[in-house]
């Protein structure tokens, strides 16, 4: 079975961010990421209207960091420290070689080819540096930015779920895509 370790937290550079771990200092930053409707709008979670909300998360966040069984990044450009957007593997699956991806960013740096930046290294620490065999991404059909993103670095479609998710008083629908470590090997995760 996979084995995790988080300690000491891996920071990662890319030309123009830092990824660093979040911590209560960054609250503010994290209420104003999670309380932006739209960076909210494709994922189905409640939208904080407390700042004890964020605090919650970010506990969740250093306890899956602790546990070994969760890791998140604040995005930040580099020298600032304002965190503009999370990255991250919430949901990873020991027994399966298996971890899912998130990820959002503030409108404001949307379409600066951060996220293209950000990709090549978490998939490159999810098969390197953690050993994952697979890495998923459940995402909401209609957000086709996030699917163009997954697709470009070589994930594919596997499965497309009609009214799976509960949220809002709605039944929402769910496609879940996948990169392989052998496709990853093989070259296919392309920049």
């Amino acid at each position: 079975m996979l084995q995790l370790n988080f300690n000491p937290f891996p920071e990662i550079n890319t030309s123009r961010l830092h990824l660093r771990r979040i911590t209560s200092d960054d609250r503010a930053d994290m209420f104003a990421l999670r309380s932006n409707i739209l960076a909210m709008k494709h994922i189905s979670k409640t939208i904080p209207v407390e700042m004890s909300e964020i605090d919650s998360l970010i506990q969740k966040m250093q306890n899956g960091i602790e546990t070994n069984t969760a890791i998140g990044w604040g995005v930040c450009i580099k020298g600032q420290n304002t965190v503009i957007g999370s990255v991250g593997f919430h949901r990873i699956v020991p027994e399966h070689y298996r971890a899912e991806i998130g990820y959002m960013l503030l409108p404001e740096y949307w379409r600066l080819g951060f996220m293209s930046e950000i990709m090549p290294e978490m998939v490159n620490y999810a098969f390197n540096t953690m050993k994952i065999h697979s890495v998923e991404a459940n995402i909401d059909p209609t957000n086709e930015k996030s699917s163009r993103l997954l697709k470009k670095f070589g994930f594919r479609k596997e499965a497309y779920f009609r009214e799976n998710y509960y949220y809002d008083g709605k039944f929402l629908d769910s496609e879940i895509y996948s990169l392989l470590q052998s496709w990853y090997l093989n070259g296919n995760l392309r920049a």
